[in-house]
């Protein structure tokens, strides 16, 4: 099983290496765009290793729901109330699939979106992998034309998902 820890700048080129193997349906974001959402929310953003390689990663940010980032965009500013544990990105190396990598990095995100005590987890889901999500308790939102917009730049078939947490129980 992988290690899981929060990224730092210095895991970039590893980041974008698993990146640029894995993206076929969208032009991979550049390291700039990567970096600003690293940079912006460290705290939400992990890496999986393992015998000190970097396998996978995942990107999240604190947003607001209605509004998803633009894609490549070369800054990052984090919203003042956000309203959802935003899960930009995740990638398994492809010799990696398989061996845990996406399951730990999915378990840190939930970590995290329990610490922030956010009312929801959201992503966009592409190249196909709507039905993983909906495994992991992630569902598809409805649609105004103000989202699908935003969608347009995904690929084909990109489906925005959320995933609503537990109310806590009463003290």
């Amino acid at each position: 099983m992988p290690t899981v820890r929060n990224a730092t700048p210095d895991d970039l080129p590893a980041i974008m290496g698993i990146q640029a193997r894995c993206y076929r349906a969208i032009i991979p974001e550049s390291a700039v765009s990567m970096g600003a959402k690293l940079a912006a929310s460290p705290a939400t953003c992990f890496v999986a290793e393992s015998r000190g390689t970097i396998q996978a990663y995942l990107l999240a940010l604190p947003w607001h729901f209605a509004s998803p980032p633009c894609l490549d965009a070369p800054a990052c500013h984090l919203p003042a109330a956000p309203d959802t544990l935003y899960l930009h990105d995740l990638a398994v190396a492809p010799e990696a699939r398989g061996g845990g990598a996406a399951g730990a990095l999915l378990g840190a995100f939930l970590d995290a979106l329990d610490t922030l005590r956010l009312p929801r987890a959201s992503l966009i889901a592409i190249q196909d992998s709507a039905p993983w999500w909906a495994r992991h308790g992630f569902a598809p939102v409805a649609l105004d034309s103000a989202l699908a917009e935003r969608l347009g730049g995904y690929g084909h078939g990109a489906c925005y998902m959320q995933r609503t947490t537990m109310p806590s129980a009463p003290p």
